[in-house]
């Protein structure tokens, strides 16, 4: 029988979700040997098939340090779906959960998961805004004003209080995460919140100040398109999950289809145009700004590119087209049969297209 004395198992796994983070996986490996000095710990760099390579240069880093391992993901992106097949590949007591940026502090994971191991919380969450701790990392009004306004819409759905709901930088024991991990849907960017949604009332969570540090290389990938998914996610908690993320962002893509359709036909009309080619200049606008943003946000993770955007277009065209004859018919049934009551049948015949578009969108353009 061999034994491997020499490889104890870690009682504390560091997932780390990155994306075009190469000039960060050396440094970090190196903040975390120093923070972690006599723990039992490894760390599993989950990378979306980076540009950069960054999946490349942390596999030379894990020749030489068996603490270091490599998920490369094809076809699969986000930032929360790395995060739950990181954690269900440990094998570790605590799984912490921190950005591949070195923007935060790893020098508060032995708290955190000293907490854990010692029974005094199930999950633990590094706080920007609890005393001791700072936000100053976040560089610009907007990137501040989208943390504090996501924080507060987050606070509305959570059962207890939490200072930092957005935080990225969380640990948790591995078997509590393994028992919510069914409920996770893993869309978006904010997993912290949507785990503590999923777990028991019983688990019990909290809090340690932290702070988050300006970034040294890279890009941060906050933007209005993670707020945008952000909310849907919290759309789809409200409603009991059975709304689902995607279809609230891609009905949300949809209203501001309304405003460019509006926009476009009033353009036709200071143009000249008579009202059917106005209607027409701003229904193609339409529906080509609604493929356009779902492209880029509903459907981030299935993005069309190259030689796959112009077929995507064209069923995507054609789905809309089936549509609007189904939204018509549906409206124009139940217009006759409800007292010809003009706002109800056009709402009912507008969600039945809404409807059909997402199935549309979700089966044959975006698969």
């Amino acid at each position: 029988m061999v034994s491997f004395p020499d490889f104890a198992p870690a009682d504390l796994t560091v997932v780390v979700p990155c994306y075009d983070e190469a000039p960060n996986v050396g440094p970090m490996v190196e903040a975390l040997t120093r923070a972690l000095a006599g723990w039992r710990w490894e760390v599993v760099f989950v990378d979306d098939n980076s540009p950069d390579g960054t999946a490349a240069v942390a596999r030379e880093i894990a020749r030489r340090d068996p603490r270091v391992r490599v998920i490369k993901r094809v076809g699969r992106r986000g930032l929360s779906s790395a995060v739950i097949e990181g954690a269900m590949s440990s094998s570790a007591r605590v799984v912490a959960v921190m950005d591949g940026d070195l923007q935060h502090d790893e020098s508060v994971l032995p708290e955190m998961a000293r907490r854990i191991l010692a029974g005094e919380a199930d999950i633990v969450v590094a706080s920007r805004h609890l005393a001791g701790g700072s936000a100053a990392g976040l560089n610009g009004k907007w990137r501040h004003a989208l943390s504090r306004n996501g924080i507060r819409l987050a606070q509305t759905v959570l059962p207890a209080r939490l200072t930092d709901p957005m935080s990225g930088f969380f640990a948790v024991r591995r078997d509590v995460f393994e028992a919510a991990a069914p409920k996770l849907v893993g869309t978006g960017f904010k997993i912290l919140l949507e785990l503590v949604l999923s777990v028991p009332e019983t688990v019990r969570v909290t809090e340690i100040p932290a702070v988050f540090r300006p970034r040294l290389a890279g890009e941060s990938k906050l933007s209005p398109v993670i707020m945008l998914q952000f909310a849907g996610m919290l759309a789809e908690r409200l409603c009991g999950g059975w709304l689902p993320t995607r279809f609230v962002v891609f009905a949300l893509v949809g209203l501001i289809g309304v405003i460019v359709n509006i926009v476009a036909m009033e353009i036709g009309r200071g143009m000249g145009l008579g009202f059917k080619n106005a209607q027409i200049l701003g229904t193609a606008c339409a529906i080509l700004a609604n493929f356009q943003l779902n492209n880029r946000l509903t459907y981030h993770d299935r993005r069309l590119r190259g030689s796959r955007w112009l077929p995507g277009l064209a069923v995507f065209v054609t789905g809309c087209a089936l549509g609007n004859i189904a939204n018509i018919g549906v409206a124009q049934v139940i217009f006759a049969a409800d007292g010809h009551h003009w706002t109800r049948s056009s709402a009912i015949g507008a969600l039945i297209g809404v409807v059909w578009n997402y199935a549309i969108a979700s089966t044959l353009v975006w698969r």
